[in-house]
């Protein structure tokens, strides 16, 4: 797909649809959602009772007649209709207060790099039912990439590494377009399941899905430097009795579990590079890799790209908002494009 910057200046919203998280940018005024990607609906009427972060707290703990529902899965709208609903509330009295007499004229989505016409035209759906008229197509990974402040726009390598709940997108950017991407299966949601399923093996213990991310920071800060005690307690359910127990992990031991999945993205990385002129990837061996998107900040995962690959990695300012931030820099103009004339002999 092909970015038009005259195009998307004339966009009012920039909606980043994430598996894991929705972020929507309005022009001139920034960031105005930041929620969950999540919505809680009565099986009964149908109705919605919560979406974002309350619909999030909702996870595991609904009686029958609730239900909690992604509407997007690997970074595709899969319930368009749900998707929609979810946007609403999440917008709500927002951008009506922004709004004020001023209609909604065009919306700019993020979509995947490799993304095919069925998951394309659902961005597009989903964002028309609520009221955009026209919609434009930005990929990910130049959003992010612009979002980082990477110069995408020189005739030099950059090689960003986006990191999402479901799905991993590696690419090396010049001139303002991709030269070479890639997509693996493997994104935060890979890494909670290795968390689960190392203290099943090990331990016996099924572990709340809401326990996985207090136990990622406490890898985090471990893997840092930071002071962090070598064993921790974790509370869960006995798969044996079906009753609360408790049991104490050793801290090195998840984090070596961890690692095993992350291995699919040095494929990714190593498969790019291949795609690359040499040119540009001996400007990589300076420039290094830049980390964006929510689970960049997984523990020891720079540090395992850096020993891996022998390049410089650096882990952007703000890495998960990094797609709707430069997003929200071509809306507003912030971004310049690059001006080939040619020459006349």
């Amino acid at each position: 797909m092909t970015i038009s910057l005259e195009a998307l200046r004339r966009c009012s919203i920039a909606v980043d649809l994430g598996a894991a998280r929705t972020r929507v940018y309005l022009r001139r005024t920034g960031l105005i959602v930041d929620e969950p990607t999540v919505a809680a609906v009565n099986t009964h009427t149908g109705g919605l009772i919560a979406v974002g972060a309350l619909a999030e707290r909702m996870t595991g703990r609904t009686p029958e007649h609730i239900r909690v529902v992604r509407p997007v899965s690997n970074g595709t709208v899969v319930d368009i209709d749900m998707a929609q609903r979810m946007l609403r509330l999440l917008l709500g009295n927002k951008l009506r207060r922004a709004w004020r007499r001023r209609p909604l004229v065009s919306a700019a989505v993020c979509v995947q790099h490799d993304a095919d016409p069925l998951a394309q035209r659902a961005a597009v759906e989903t964002l028309t039912g609520i009221g955009a008229k026209r919609v434009e197509l930005v990929d990910t990974l130049i959003a992010a990439a612009v979002g980082c402040g990477l110069p995408v726009e020189r005739p030099e390598a950059t090689m960003i590494v986006v990191c999402g709940a479901a799905t991993t997108q590696v690419a090396v950017l010049s001139l303002g377009s991709i030269v070479a991407a890639e997509r693996v299966p493997v994104g935060g949601e890979t890494v909670d399941h290795a968390v689960v399923q190392y203290l099943r093996n090990e331990h016996a213990l099924m572990l709340p899905s809401q326990a996985v991310r207090p136990l990622q920071l406490l890898l985090k800060n471990s893997a840092d430097g930071a002071p962090a005690p070598p064993s921790t307690e974790v509370h869960g359910r006995d798969v044996a009795t079906g009753l609360a127990r408790t049991v104490r992990i050793d801290v090195g031991s998840v984090r070596s579990a961890i690692r095993t999945p992350l291995t699919g993205v040095l494929d990714a990385i190593g498969t790019v590079l291949r795609r690359c002129p040499p040119d540009l990837v001996a400007d990589l061996a300076d420039r290094g890799i830049m980390l964006a998107g929510g689970s960049a900040v997984l523990p020891g995962f720079d540090t395992m790209l850096r020993e891996a690959t022998g390049m410089p990695v650096n882990i952007a300012d703000h890495p998960d908002v990094c797609a709707v931030e430069g997003l929200g820099a071509m809306l507003d103009g912030k971004v310049q494009p690059l001006l080939l004339d040619a020459m006349v002999s």
